[in-house]
């Protein structure tokens, strides 16, 4: 805010609606991360099928997807000379379209989305071959967490505890000849 002419009057700045406004923290590079990217980045394979996520890399501004696809995760539907076509699901009120952009893959990474799932299915095959070795016949179905099983518990084995509130307790003071100290009445027991 700055005064103009000795008017009262109090001009402001405009408010911004840029394709990057508000993203100084979002395309900012991480704490002792800046400079030149390594080349590991620039030789990772894609494949049409494969998820990737997008991370915007700020300091190359060439092949940039908008902000508003910042972390979201796609599909690899093209592949071109120097970058990568990718769908990716976007709600606008109350239906869902499917975004095809093509984006730079400075701007990409390779998604770990189904990382989880590919070791299952692995986990899975090998414990069907060793159970059809044995013989047995096994579930490879996840199923969720059951309660805690029912017990009886013997009184003669354990010792009956009360968790009961306390009453209240106040402290008060009692003046003796030479100082004053502070007693507590005796507690009740259950």
């Amino acid at each position: 805010q700055r005064r103009v002419h000795g008017d009262s009057q109090y001009k402001r700045m405009p408010h911004s609606y840029g394709v990057r406004a508000r993203t100084r923290s979002l395309f900012a590079k991480p704490f002792r991360r800046h400079g030149q990217d390594p080349i590991s980045r620039m030789l990772v394979n894609y494949h049409i099928g494969d998820y990737a996520d997008i991370i915007v890399d700020g300091s190359k501004h060439l092949g940039m997807p908008h902000k508003f696809y910042y972390g979201k995760t796609g599909r690899i539907f093209d592949i071109s000379k120097r970058a990568v076509g990718i769908v990716i699901n976007k709600r606008v009120r109350n239906k869902v379209l499917p975004k095809r952009l093509h984006v730079r893959i400075e701007h990409l990474q390779k998604s770990k989305c189904r990382q989880e799932f590919l070791n299952r299915i692995h986990s899975n095959d090998k414990a069907k071959v060793n159970a059809k070795k044995e013989g047995k016949k096994i579930t490879t179905k996840r199923k969720p967490v059951e309660p805690i099983g029912g017990h009886l518990v013997e009184l003669t084995k354990t010792k009956v505890e009360f968790i009961n509130p306390k009453p209240y307790q106040y402290l008060y003071q009692v003046q003796t000849q030479q100082h004053f100290t502070y007693q507590t009445p005796v507690s009740y027991t259950h």
